[in-house]
């Protein structure tokens, strides 16, 4: 197929016009059945999993000891700066697709492109990840009740290991079957429907809020205050503890907010997405965040920190407090709720596929709705079957550093089209709008709200970047050269398929023929 041309003065502008994004909202194939209720419990359901269940443990003892209390309240100020950006735009602009489609309004094709491709990184790798954690859970359980999971099929081709201050790979003859047949199982229930998958969905949020809970109250009565001294261990070098350990670790678990995001990707599902999105984001926001903290506090109170690195450290705390009885109740709720976050995180990445091709920038498969169904059928089984190799094959480290990066980048794009959108946009309807107002620099307006936002998630990827360049100088170059090859790879999909592909680009040169 022959390239689009676009003229350059029209190339720089690329951008999608608000016309025809009430055009994309209006006409679709989706079904639009989500209220507010459901929206929190997506968000809840995304975000309460991974974070609690797989990354608190592998933060403390590896970076922050007792300290990712602290790392939990930096990552929460980070998301939520940007939490409130989210809002603002999803109220202002329902649309599918979240990040990507407001940054395709705001900042153009090549910046929608780009926060589409960390989006795909974000989600799929996301689900990976909570996919590992599943594993662990599951394992341990059916161990616990006489069933052993021999280790070549529930440990990753590629393994981490913690030696002192460093982190190891090694390679071997394995592969995480649990993970991948947790992934598959999620994509089974999203190809029913959404309608299905938000009942499913808010029953198994329910439930694991209440054995989170369950967990907080009883565990508070095994703390031992000792397993909270140093409660900032001193650094050993690198990011190993100290104040560099605290931010490296919120680095990590920074991806753990990202399930408020995923309400935006639902916002052309919603039945009132102008009032039932902000409440979504902020809900979910606000509940995960107290959460998180009172899970951490008595995580590290029970066990000390540097027993926590594995994939399943709520199962080593109840396991420490000798109660067989309550540590097949939390091992179960963590099962159940880590399928949850694989349902909404899936659902989030299906979403993005979809917006994207619909712009025609992926494949049209991606777009192509089940008419039963009503959902991008052919699309849900190709994510599923990629992100459920991807947990087979790579270990909780790598993932979270991925996901981690991707979540932060395509925050600041976020905020970054708030402060665009008021600019150039100010008379647009926003049924939300951040607050603390802003301050005009030269006749530009600047937002508190996304400021903040844009140096708080700033201050989450400096670390995650400095340890990766820092392992590639020592040897360890496998995280950088995932890292490069898949901003590459993003590079070269959009110079040669998505350029050429582009409806919007197409528009224009037909609008300039005419």
């Amino acid at each position: 197929m022959n390239e689009i041309v676009v003229p350059a003065r029209r190339a720089r502008g690329l951008r999608k016009s608000f016309e025809q994004l009430r055009d994309d909202s209006a006409h679709h194939s989706l079904a639009r059945t989500l209220g507010a209720a459901n929206l929190v419990f997506f968000g809840v359901g995304c975000t309460i999993g991974s974070g609690i269940f797989v990354l608190t443990g592998n933060a403390a003892a590896s970076f922050a000891g007792p300290a990712v209390l602290i790392s939990f309240i930096f990552a929460g100020l980070a998301c939520g700066f940007a939490a409130l950006c989210y809002a603002e735009l999803a109220s202002a602009i329902p649309v599918p697709g979240s990040a990507y489609s407001y940054s395709y309004a705001t900042l153009g094709e090549v910046a929608a492109w780009v926060t589409g491709w960390l989006m795909v990184l974000e989600y799929g790798i996301a689900t990976s990840l909570v996919a590992v954690g599943f594993s662990g859970y599951a394992t341990s359980f059916l161990h616990d009740v006489g069933i052993t999971i021999p280790a070549a099929f529930s440990t990753p081709f590629l393994a981490s290991v913690q030696d002192g201050a460093q982190i190891v790979f090694t390679t071997g003859p394995r592969i995480n079957a649990v993970a991948a047949a947790g992934v598959l199982v999620a994509t089974a229930l999203l190809t029913r429907g959404v309608s299905f998958s938000a009942a499913v969905n808010s029953v198994i949020v329910l439930l694991k809020v209440g054995v989170l809970v369950a967990f907080v109250a009883v565990g508070i009565l095994w703390i031992e205050p000792h397993n909270w001294t140093p409660f900032i261990p001193p650094n050993e070098g690198g990011f190993a503890y100290g104040w560099a350990g605290i931010f490296r670790a919120a680095s990590t678990i920074f991806f753990a907010y990202v399930g408020f995001e995923t309400v935006s990707t639902a916002a052309a599902e919603a039945r009132n997405p102008q009032r039932d999105m902000p409440i979504g984001v902020l809900g979910s926001m606000l509940i995960c965040t107290a959460l998180y903290i009172s899970v951490a506090a008595v995580l590290t109170g029970v066990v000390p920190f540097r027993k926590l690195g594995v994939p399943d450290p709520i199962a080593v705390a109840v396991n420490a407090m000798g109660l067989p009885w309550f540590a097949a109740l939390v091992k179960i709720g963590a099962i159940i709720g880590l399928c949850s976050v694989l349902l909404t995180t899936m659902y989030g990445q299906t979403r993005v596929f979809y917006a994207m091709a619909r712009d025609g920038l992926l494949p049209p498969t991606f777009a192509r709705i089940h008419a039963s169904s009503r959902t991008p059928l052919l699309g849900t089984l190709i994510v599923g079957g990629t992100v459920a190799l991807a947990a087979a094959l790579l270990p909780i480290t790598i993932l979270s550093d991925l996901v981690s990066l991707g979540v932060a980048l395509s925050f600041v794009m976020v905020c970054l089209s708030v402060i665009w959108l008021r600019n150039t946009q100010p008379q647009l309807p926003r049924p939300f709008r951040v607050p603390f107002g802003g301050v005009r620099v030269r006749g530009v307006w600047l937002g508190v709200t996304p400021i903040l936002g844009i140096v708080f998630c700033s201050l989450m990827i400096v670390p995650l970047v400095l340890d990766v360049a820092g392992k590639a100088v020592h040897g360890n170059a496998l995280p950088a050269i995932l890292f490069l090859g898949y901003a590459l790879i993003g590079a070269a999909v959009y110079i040669f398929y998505s350029r050429r592909h582009s409806l919007l680009r197409k528009r224009i040169a037909d609008d300039d023929r005419r």
